[in-house]
């Protein structure tokens, strides 16, 4: 499906560095030691010398560093944070919320469900929370081996974030937030996160998109143990459906992967596209009954990384999922717990 993306840059800002995308908005990129290897920050002119975080990167040293840089002798320095806003709980957004809020004595902004599975998951650091996707991913068909893989890595997110800040302030769907000189509209779009916060401002026509719409990949949209039963792409879809209905076509997009563009729209349409041919895929894999680990392999038939592993599964779990409550599929299980999904 062709789809019309128009970039409004071939400038990506480098280490300690700030790019300017317009008045009032600065670009900062931090790396990831992943395969998608950076995360965007977007710093909103927020009074006098004064910024709105809009997310804030992993927890690394590096990350660390490059702030401190930032603020004590770079492009930020003599100048202070108002406020941090994380879009969701993902660790790449909520890394260094707690830092940066610690640091500015300021307070977190985030949706109420995203702020809550990020304090549960920091916290919770017991041997049940890895049993439990153990479990799940038994259930599916993986084999032994990886299974001791997975329960040796325990809570990665952890590792992620620093402390979660206790207090927070919600964003709420529809509400109307003030950011220096502008008025922005707060999107809640699950799927992608359970309550993901995208920003619209309609006398700007700029939508701050987080994970939910992004130029160059299609965000992972999954199941995890902790809800094996959730049907996150059919919310996807349906959030995607509200932005296409809420934002107009000539918007400028902000994504938190990849460069701002132009083709809101076409975007959206072509990510919708992509989704009804990987539930083609799926249901074509679930010609005979076949596990999830089996489905997953037909699906994604590259040599994968551990990250790249978990998000494959889980992404191949909502499709079965969304193809199941659509009455497309059925789930059975053997007498040892192991799910078989078969198309109807």
């Amino acid at each position: 499906m062709k789809q019309a993306l128009n970039f409004t840059t071939e400038t990506i800002p480098g280490p300690d560095e700030l790019v300017s995308v317009t008045d009032g908005i600065q670009w900062l990129r931090l790396p990831l030691p992943f395969a998608l290897n950076h995360v965007n920050v977007w710093l909103l002119a927020d009074g006098v010398a004064g910024h709105t975080v809009i997310d804030t990167g992993l927890n690394t040293d590096q990350n660390r560093n490059q702030w401190d840089s930032l603020l004590r002798h770079g492009a930020m320095k003599d100048e202070v944070i108002n406020r941090v806003l994380v879009t969701h709980f993902h660790p790449d957004h909520m890394g260094l919320a707690g830092w940066l809020c610690e640091r500015f004595s300021v307070p977190l902004w985030a949706p109420r469900a995203d702020w809550m599975k990020a304090r549960i998951l920091s916290c919770d650091d017991s041997d049940r929370l890895t049993a439990a996707g153990v479990e799940f991913y038994r259930r599916l068909g993986v084999s032994t081996q990886a299974l001791l893989n997975i329960a040796q890595r325990g809570n990665l997110y952890t590792l992620g974030v620093s402390p979660v800040p206790r207090s927070y302030r919600r964003l709420v769907d529809q509400e109307i937030i003030t950011i220096g000189d502008t008025d922005w509209r707060v999107i809640t779009t699950p799927g992608h996160a359970p309550e993901m916060a995208c920003l619209y401002a309609p006398t700007r026509n700029i939508l701050i998109a987080a994970d939910h719409i992004l130029p160059e990949i299609s965000p992972n949209v999954s199941v995890w143990g902790d809800e094996p039963d959730a049907n996150p792409l059919q919310e996807f879809r349906q959030s995607l459906a509200k932005v296409k209905q809420l934002v107009p076509a000539d918007c400028l997009v902000l994504p938190s992967h990849g460069r701002p563009f132009y083709g809101l729209h076409d975007r959206i349409d072509w990510l919708d596209h992509h989704h009804d041919e990987r539930l083609a895929e799926t249901l074509k894999a679930c010609a005979t009954p076949v596990t999830g680990k089996d489905v997953m392999v037909q699906l994604f038939a590259r040599r994968l990384d551990a990250q790249q592993w978990g998000f494959a599964m889980g992404e191949t779990v909502a499709h079965l999922n969304y193809l199941i409550a659509t009455g497309q599929i059925t789930k059975k299980e053997d007498a040892d717990g192991i799910l078989f999904f078969e198309a109807i």
